[in-house]
């Protein structure tokens, strides 16, 4: 029983893991269908389409699939009439929430959400009533193996990096969103290719939960929200502390 019970999370892991995977697909995908359509196919004058190719090459999207998209959104190929929004809003203990949604039906997307907040001890807000608590930034690892310590902390000063770090078998380059694309430019002539990149929403402050039972609220509003068809990234000033921990 217990080798069953063993393959049996195995699989319930793989399966979670499988998730995960496609719905990044998914997120990614969207992102380049709304780039090509907002600013054209060509990612030479489109650096948002630029931005959102550098990242989905980075998490190993196929190229066919990336065509596609890139072909939806400049009406090269049939495909839905997907528009973005950002719905704020507070979850339990008033961590602030931010979601990013792509949506061919906002009247759904706004109403669904709304449920999910309600159902999970939070409130969707006004727009506005929490942005100003995040800052986007640019993240870019790079594998230890790419290059050495010393070479990695030159590069950071040399693409005047706000912060560098060392994360398992990563390095980790944090850019202001303005230098994203350059940094990203300048990696690919030094012919170094980062395994993660993205842009972020991070927040000035953040707050933890005060008993384990606060804690798995927030966990579950988070889950159920990034859970959502429609949702593309889900940003909260909550960090998981002692106490969250033992609630997971």
């Amino acid at each position: 029983m217990a080798g069953h019970s063993k393959w049996a999370n195995i699989q319930h892991r793989k399966s979670r893991v499988d998730a995960a995977r496609s719905k990044l697909f998914t997120r990614l995908i969207k992102e380049i269908t709304v780039a090509a359509r907002l600013g054209g196919g060509d990612p030479e004058g489109n650096p948002r389409l630029r931005a959102a190719l550098s990242e989905a090459r980075s998490s190993n999207v196929p190229n066919d699939n990336i065509d596609r998209a890139i072909k939806k959104g400049t009406g090269e190929l049939e495909g839905q009439a997907l528009e973005e929004y950002t719905y704020e809003g507070y979850g339990p203990g008033g961590v602030a929430v931010m979601v990013e949604a792509v949506t061919d039906n906002k009247n759904r997307t706004v109403s669904e959400l709304r449920n999910v907040f309600s159902k999970n001890g939070g409130s969707l807000g006004e727009n506005g009533c929490v942005a100003w608590m995040f800052e986007r930034r640019g993240f870019i690892s790079l594998s230890r193996e790419a290059l050495a310590e010393e070479d990695f902390m030159e590069l950071a000063l040399e693409v005047d990096a706000e912060d560098f770090e060392t994360e398992g078998e990563e390095y980790l380059l944090t850019v202001a969103p303005d230098s994203y694309l350059a940094v990203l430019e300048e990696l690919e002539g030094k012919q170094l290719t980062p395994s993660r990149t993205t842009l972020a929403m991070v927040p000035s402050t953040t707050v933890g939960a005060e008993t384990p039972k606060d804690a798995e609220k927030v966990e579950r509003l988070l889950e159920r929200l990034e859970d959502h068809d429609d949702v593309q990234r889900v940003w909260a000033n909550y960090e998981e502390s002692e106490v969250g921990a033992e609630a997971s």
